[in-house]
């Protein structure tokens, strides 16, 4: 079986009080529904030639969800993942960073990523529990613990 390194990068959008249709006194995670393989997630991708973690995470947490004011707010670290698809084994560490809005101002996603994702805002004590993938639950757990730190969360 062929094996397959690559890395990636993504983030974790915690979010209150600047999106009108979500309570303003509860902290929501971005979460993204991919309808066609039944998984929910977090936005992530491949670190491009020339970028580094931070610049990837943000350009596609943008991409996949289509907000265009993304603030990082901490290094939530990294983790190796191993999987097979498709006939491959895939070896990827995944590098996460806590994010938030800095406006509701949303931008043109790829039309493969508009197509494919469906944002969900869930609760913050919820959203772990919905994610298909067990690393990104322990992200969001690490993700938990880092806003217990930040004034205004």
């Amino acid at each position: 079986m062929k094996t397959i390194r690559y890395k990636s990068a993504g983030g974790i959008v915690a979010q209150k009080d600047i999106l009108a249709h979500l309570p303003a006194d509860e902290t929501f995670l971005l979460l993204l529904d991919r309808p066609k393989r039944a998984e929910v997630r977090l936005p992530k991708g491949h670190i491009d030639p020339g970028e580094n973690a931070a610049e990837a995470a943000l350009r596609e947490t943008s991409e996949e969800a289509g907000f265009g004011d993304l603030r990082i707010l901490a290094d939530l670290g990294r983790r190796t993942v191993e999987f097979d698809y498709k006939g491959a084994h895939y070896i990827r560490e995944e590098h996460y960073f806590l994010m938030n809005l800095l406006s509701p101002r949303q931008v043109t996603r790829p039309p493969k990523d508009a197509k494919q994702f469906h944002v969900l805002w869930e609760p913050l004590a919820r959203a772990g529990e919905r994610l298909t993938f067990e690393a990104e639950r322990l992200f969001v757990d690490d993700a938990v613990k880092a806003l217990q730190d930040l004034p205004g969360f």
